[in-house]
């Protein structure tokens, strides 16, 4: 009789550790759930850069597209000064010739 009450205890001991688990995480997760309703999110306001500009074929280019560093993309200028401006820019340097 010992035996079995042991094997059953043993037994219903890592269902009961989940639901311990379980109910400790609910409850964090209702904390946390709370401060977050008193935080109001501001929506971020994109700035368009003043230096882009459409090419044909390519699409919208920010920054200078003859410095070999340029991304040629309209998300980011370039390697080494993303946020630019170009203008003065120390790392500037002209594409070679082909």
């Amino acid at each position: 009789m010992l035996k079995t009450l042991l094997v059953v205890a043993i037994g219903l001991f890592p269902a009961l550790l989940s639901l311990w688990a379980l109910r400790k995480t609910e409850a964090k997760r209702r904390t946390i759930g709370q401060a977050l309703t008193s935080v109001r999110v501001l929506p971020v306001a994109t700035a368009i850069p003043s230096d882009r500009y459409y090419l044909e074929g390519v699409g919208y280019l920010i920054g200078d597209i003859s410095c070999r560093y340029n991304a040629r993309t309209g998300n980011l200028r370039c390697a080494v000064n993303p946020t630019g401006p170009c203008q003065d820019c120390h790392y500037y340097e002209s594409l070679p010739s082909s």
